[in-house]
């Protein structure tokens, strides 16, 4: 399977090989024939699978092929949990959307910064990435209409509902017209059932398996450890392994920020990423970890979906995520792209029974390794 089989126009195939995407990935192949006929697709894949290429290339193609007269009125409505999300999905489809012989308007909105120049921004937008609580905030004061939308895109739908947005999507879904719809998910569950009951038609389904544990692409290494020694032991694995790049989960933000200042301590360059940060304070940091500036990136879990880094290559567990499907999405920020990556979990004897309940979720059993040998002292 070659993207020129897929229906895609001259000059999307152009912005395919300027990416160095060499061949689909399976969710691409499956969805963008089916989202170019307009199908509603129900898609269930991991991070990393390729999910946004799969709806951002087929949609920015119909929104070309529409004629002038009809542009410069929102017609894509995507929605996403984290602002993070929003404007990483914006620049991936700014940027394919530079190859087309005309212009489309592409804008993300979110909340935690100013709305007036969003409100100045939506103006004759042709697709449009937010989050649901500033999308609703724009329509109330009259700088939007949903009045024209032709296709709803749900991406990672099942964080939305894990978040407590329905609230908002049945808001945001009584102001919207008959149209196509899209629902990309990690991981299925009641409450994601009930949404695809409601919205989809007939619905392609794409099962590419929910779990990171079954692309194989990502090792995971649990070290048995006292919560007093998990500090010490994460600096340990990050300078003895010679690790450039290490993404920490923590439960908290205050662990977040502490965790952070215990690794500048000992000379690792180190931010942390959570709700209380200023937003550009959050964009300066993610931009630095990625640029390689930063070593290392603490974060809670609104981070969990909102982070897409190419080749990213150590995710930590510095404390377990309440839910399997969150360690799920923690550990999917490595691996991707069919990339090899490692999730490393650091497990107190207070977290042994809650993690034997991820497992068994998971449907899973990790391998412990004893770190009551390693000398740490120093670290």
């Amino acid at each position: 399977m070659s993207f020129p089989t897929l229906g895609l126009s001259p000059s999307l195939l152009e912005a395919v090989a300027a990416r160095q995407f060499e061949a689909p990935f399976p969710i691409q192949a499956q969805a963008i024939p089916a989202i170019l006929a307009g199908r509603d697709i129900l898609a269930l894949a991991r991070t990393g699978s390729g999910k946004t290429a799969s709806f951002i290339l087929p949609l920015l193609q119909r929104l070309q092929e529409q004629p002038a007269s009809e542009r410069r009125v929102l017609k894509v409505l995507v929605l996403v949990p984290t602002r993070e999300l929003a404007m990483q999905i914006a620049d991936f489809a700014q940027t394919i959307g530079n190859y087309l012989p005309t212009r489309l308007k592409i804008r993300a909105v979110y909340g935690g910064v100013a709305i007036n120049p969003q409100m100045t921004a939506v103006n004759g937008v042709d697709l449009l990435i937010a989050t649901p609580g500033r999308l609703l905030d724009l329509v109330g004061k009259n700088a939007l209409q949903l009045t024209a939308v032709e296709t709803l895109v749900l991406d990672e739908a099942d964080r939305l509902l894990d978040l407590g947005f329905s609230e908002e999507l049945n808001k945001i879904l009584f102001l919207l017209p008959p149209r196509q719809t899209l629902l990309f998910a990690a991981t299925a569950g009641e409450s994601l059932q009930s949404l695809v009951t409601l919205l989809l038609r007939d619905p392609l389904r794409i099962d590419l398996g929910a779990t990171s544990s079954e692309t194989g692409q990502i090792t995971q290494k649990i070290y048995s450890v006292s919560a007093e020694r998990k500090g010490p032991l994460l600096r340990y694995l990050i300078k003895k392994g010679g690790w450039q790049q290490v993404l920490v989960f923590t439960s908290t933000k205050r662990r977040a920020d502490n965790v952070a200042k215990k690794l500048v301590d000992h000379g690792l360059s180190a931010e942390a990423l959570h709700g209380d940060r200023t937003q550009g304070a959050r964009i300066k940091a993610l931009a630095d970890f990625k640029q390689g500036k930063l070593r290392v990136l603490v974060a809670t879990d609104l981070a969990s979906r909102g982070i897409d880094i190419e080749g990213l290559p150590y995710v930590v567990n510095y404390e377990l995520p309440r839910a399997a499907s969150d360690y799920t999405h923690r550990i999917g920020r490595t691996g991707r792209a069919q990339l090899i990556g490692q999730a490393i979990t650091l497990l107190a004897p207070e977290e042994c029974e809650h993690f034997q309940m991820i497992e068994k979720k998971l449907g899973q059993r990790c391998e412990r390794i004893a770190t009551d040998d390693l000398e740490l002292t120093g670290y």
